[in-house]
């Protein structure tokens, strides 16, 4: 450049190596676009379902093209619930599709039949962004069980001045001094019965003695269990499983076939001195 001190031509060189650096660059990005987050998720929800029962799983899910770095979700990230199982009579899950909002789970409902079985909860999750689709399978399996089953009834006293009427109540089941649920109560009247029960699902009890508990929530209440308290417990028991004799079996054939070949040798030496004389 002519006219053109040598260090203000260096600085004009540099200027434009990095502008062109900068716009290779950008041009780059554009033709490689920055990786988007894998898309990850889990289902909860109970491991064991009664019988003819049903229950609420959660969803949830994050990652891919259509969720932001932080957590927004700025395209869509949708799911698609099916069922697997060796019998499926009576076995449903609802909604089977559906989008997630930023910063909420989503909840599906399996219902079971009659059948003792496992249950797998499938689900699909896509997220998109435009022409951008990444996806991932999630599953849950759910063992369907028969359940221990509580019985128990409250009875209303008499009504003294205006009707007696006792509000919708919801009372907690301990198992061995731990919640393991609740049962809902309607409304009752004077003088009114209500027989409630309530079903423990699970995949096994350790043997020994196991206890049940209800508890009414307001001791003032004119409502009882029928033996007058407000405080009803059953205790039952659970044997262990059946002892597996298969290795004493093993051994005794063991040991009676060692017992014949003994026999059988020592049978043989006798006979063979014999034939020697």
């Amino acid at each position: 450049m002519s006219g053109v001190p040598a260090a203000t031509a260096i600085a004009v060189l540099f200027v434009l190596s990095t502008a062109g650096l900068l716009l290779a660059g950008a041009s780059a990005a554009a033709v490689f676009p920055s990786v988007a987050a894998p898309v990850t998720g889990n289902i909860s929800g109970p491991a064991a379902l009664a019988v003819n029962s049903s229950h609420v799983y959660y969803l949830n899910a994050t990652g891919g093209p259509g969720v932001s770095s932080t957590g927004q979700i700025i395209g869509t990230l949708q799911w698609n619930a099916t069922v697997d199982a060796g019998n499926l009579t009576g076995v449903t899950v609802s909604p089977s599709t559906g989008t997630f909002t930023t910063g909420k789970v989503a909840n599906i409902t399996l219902a079971v039949g009659n059948v003792t079985e496992p249950v797998r909860i499938v689900v699909r999750i896509d997220s998109i962004l435009g022409s951008a689709n990444v996806s991932t399978n999630l599953s849950y399996t759910v063992q369907v069980v028969r359940p221990y089953v509580l019985w128990a009834t409250l009875v209303v006293g008499p009504s003294v001045g205006p009707p007696l009427e006792v509000l919708p109540l919801t009372l907690a089941v301990d198992l061995d001094g731990a919640p393991v649920g609740k049962v809902s109560v309607p409304l009752l009247r004077a003088n009114q019965s209500y027989n409630l029960t309530f079903d423990y699902a699970t995949t096994g009890l350790s043997a020994g003695y196991h206890t049940f508990t209800i508890s009414l929530p307001n001791q003032h209440l004119p409502v009882r269990f029928a033996n007058g308290a407000t405080v009803y417990s059953v205790t039952f028991y659970v044997t262990g499983p059946a002892p597996n004799y298969t290795i004493w079996y093993l051994v005794g054939v063991v040991a009676f076939f060692g017992t014949l070949f003994i026999l059988a040798t020592r049978v043989a030496a006798r006979r063979r001195g014999t034939a020697r004389r």
